[in-house]
């Protein structure tokens, strides 16, 4: 276990064919080269060229290490934020710390921040969250993110199975789920894929500082070790668990629990998949209280409204083409979708799409979102119903779901509520990750 704050590399742009950006104040690159104001950089001849605003080369490496001066920030234009996602834009972002700039084998340039964790944090939770979030809310959700980045960097080197990217299993199966190993040359990406991170794009708001101030090293712990704090931003008002989006491994404190102080019954059939979908149960996070979601939710995510329970209408071309194009498979008419696994919240594990030509069953939860959505459904948790005509052929398919995510540990906006009913970080953190407790590690 850690003893000390670490320092983090975040990675803002990876496999970039430019990068453009200001230094704001100076900044020291190797051999005590000075830059300040616009800049570029881009691949030429197995290097990075760094140039100025006027065009002129400052400095050409591999990589390039980039310092500031006391004070200086720096801005990268054109982040992408969002990605695959139904929110998906671009925008300017500033950050403090250094910036390494990478040139990878294939010729593109990865840009990397590098930021002490707290002072990560406070980014974290500004970007995550809105600034007029409730105090406890903002404790709770710091000590969650950091206690899930630092489990994240103690399973390297440790054995803890490989994901299966892209297998297919036994050759009727596609089985994907998508975790930290994707990135190999920073320890995080800067966006929902691992934890959305801003930089100073928003100003730090002093709440957000006062919550990771005040809990600063403070950490959930399990068996002496720090916990894989997971969160997403709706469960729908059951939790998930582990093993339905990442590795089969059972982890103790990411069991299924009722978004609610009213326990609810896990997901075993389909009947009751078809009740908890079509009903609104006392939850947490089913809430319609502007005010809330105003607080807790980013301006681009209060564009997404109907969170808890929700509904998606394809055609029969339209889903046909949709998947042909996410798969890669070509599986004709489209004749039934089908649940093979579920897990206690409702969220598909397993999924079989039957078709004229093919029929294979896709997993995990996130890699079923992707296949039926042009960027994803708001998450696995659905039920289908397939409108047919006269012949019996399926002409549409409607999924009622529910959830925002992957739906596993911490649910935001239901912590959110929890927070507005007068509860405290310590209890919102205990009534997601059973049997954890909260250590101060440094």
């Amino acid at each position: 276990m850690i003893s000390k704050e670490p320092t983090l590399r975040v990675g803002i742009f990876d496999q970039a064919k430019e990068v453009r950006g200001v230094f704001n104040g100076r900044y020291v690159l190797p051999g005590n080269v000075g830059l300040d104001g616009e800049f570029h950089a881009y691949p030429d001849h197995g290097a990075i060229v760094l140039s100025d605003a006027h065009g002129k080369e400052i400095f050409r490496g591999k990589k390039i290490e980039c310092a500031p001066a006391s004070g200086s920030t720096f801005m990268l234009c054109g982040v992408t934020i969002g990605i695959q996602f139904h929110w998906e834009r671009k925008e300017d972002q500033r950050f403090q710390g250094s910036v390494s700039l990478v040139l990878r084998d294939d010729g593109t340039i990865s840009s990397i921040n590098n930021v002490a964790l707290e002072q990560y944090l406070e980014s974290v939770i500004s970007s995550e969250m809105s600034a007029e979030a409730p105090m406890e809310l903002l404790r709770a959700h710091a000590i969650t993110s950091r206690s899930w980045l630092v489990a994240m960097l103690e399973r390297e080197g440790r054995d803890v199975g490989v994901p299966l990217q892209g297998t297919i299993r036994n050759g009727g199966e596609v089985i994907r789920w998508y975790g930290r190993e994707d990135h190999d040359i920073f320890d995080v990406c800067a966006d929902d894929h691992c934890q959305r991170y801003q930089g100073i794009t928003k100003i730090v708001s002093p709440t957000a500082a006062e919550a990771v101030r005040s809990t600063s090293g403070v950490f959930l712990v399990s068996g002496n070790t720090i916990c894989d704090a997971r969160f997403s931003k709706a469960c729908g008002g059951l939790t998930d668990t582990f093993p339905s989006a990442w590795e089969d491994v059972e982890v103790p404190y990411l069991s299924s629990v009722s978004d609610s102080a009213i326990a609810h019954e896990p997901i075993r059939t389909e009947d009751q998949a078809a009740r908890w979908m079509f009903s609104r149960p006392d939850a947490y996070c089913n809430t319609t209280n502007g005010k809330i979601l105003r607080q807790i939710l980013p301006s681009f995510d209060q564009e997404t409204t109907d969170f808890f329970r929700w509904r998606v209408k394809y055609g029969q071309e339209e889903l046909a083409s949709l998947i042909a194009a996410k798969s890669g498979i070509d599986f004709g008419t489209i004749l039934n979708l089908v649940p093979v696994l579920r897990g206690p919240s409702g969220r598909i594990v397993k999924l079989r799409i039957e078709g004229t030509r093919n029929t294979l069953v896709v997993g995990k939860e996130l890699e079923i979102r992707r296949w039926l959505s042009k960027s994803h459904l708001y998450s696995s948790a659905f039920v289908v119903d397939a409108v047919k005509d006269a012949s019996g052929m399926p002409v549409r398919f409607i999924l009622h779901g529910g959830g925002w995510g992957h739906g596993i540990g911490l649910c935001q906006i239901g912590a959110a509520v929890m927070a507005s009913k007068g509860r405290n970080s310590e209890e919102i953190v205990k009534h997601y990750f059973r049997g954890a407790e909260l250590v101060k590690v440094y």
